[in-house]
């Protein structure tokens, strides 16, 4: 077996493992009594995309480092995330949550201008919205202070365009256009945060999640690369308040 495949495969396996854990937990959140303890939370932040070292081989962002000035540090943006969650008994907690996340990064090409000098310009814009449903666990049960750690599965809308000028490498010369890739993708989270209960009903708390999942942008649509790697590191402050 190709070793891409190979990796796919485990891939899909892993999150296919994760998906019945979480959806045995949401099951059994559905069954949990009325008085279970029930939470809304906020999350605001930052995601980070995954770096050079640990993006993936045939990544459309990858591949624009060779040709454009930019980082991938440069798609670092603020996120915003809103989850409601259920405990069930002393130690877990179910949720379902959906985040939005959106970056525009300028950009120029980094050994060409145009024939007037000047530098031929363009933009990436890199929108991200997962749905998604998790489990956490909590080894301390609901204390003073309370740290936890959980996984969880996802489904990913993006939306990645690159628009401005660009270069025509038959004969070198400069046009305008916009290219456009959108999908919806599932992927995996890990996460692990701590919260501080403040009062009856409130909380306050850091959450760090890893995400990995990955979509296609398609060489067809004139992209450099076939796929865009849309995993990363999202670090956030919560609140949250308990009904």
């Amino acid at each position: 077996m190709p070793r891409e495949d190979l990796m796919r495969r485990t891939t899909t396996l892993g999150t296919l493992a994760v998906a019945m854990a979480v959806g045995t937990a949401l099951i059994a959140a559905s069954a949990a009594p009325a008085q279970a303890q029930q939470s809304f939370t906020l999350g605001y932040g930052q995601f980070s995309l995954k770096d050079v070292d640990s993006r993936i081989d045939h990544d459309v962002v990858l591949t624009n480092l060779d040709l454009f000035a930019i980082r991938v540090g440069d798609f670092d943006g603020r996120s915003l995330t809103g989850s409601w969650n259920v405990g069930i008994g002393d130690h877990l907690e179910a949720g379902l949550g959906l985040g939005f996340y959106q970056k525009t990064v300028p950009s120029v090409y980094a050994d060409y201008l145009n024939e007037n000098g000047s530098e031929i310009v363009q933009d990436f814009r890199l929108r991200i919205v997962p749905a998604t449903a998790t489990v956490r666990v909590l080894p301390f049960g609901r204390s003073a202070l309370q740290p936890y750690f959980g996984v969880g599965v996802g489904m990913y809308a993006w939306r990645y365009a690159e628009f401005g000028e660009f270069i025509d490498f038959t004969d070198f010369s400069v046009f305008s256009d916009r290219f456009v890739a959108t999908g919806t993708d599932p992927g995996g989270i890990i996460l692990g945060g701590v919260r501080l209960p403040v009062g009856d009903a409130w909380s306050i708390g850091v959450e760090l999640q890893y995400h990995q999942a990955t979509g296609v942008v398609g060489l067809e649509n004139g992209f450099l690369e076939d796929e865009i790697d849309l995993g990363g590191l999202m670090s956030q402050v919560t609140l949250g308040v308990r009904f």
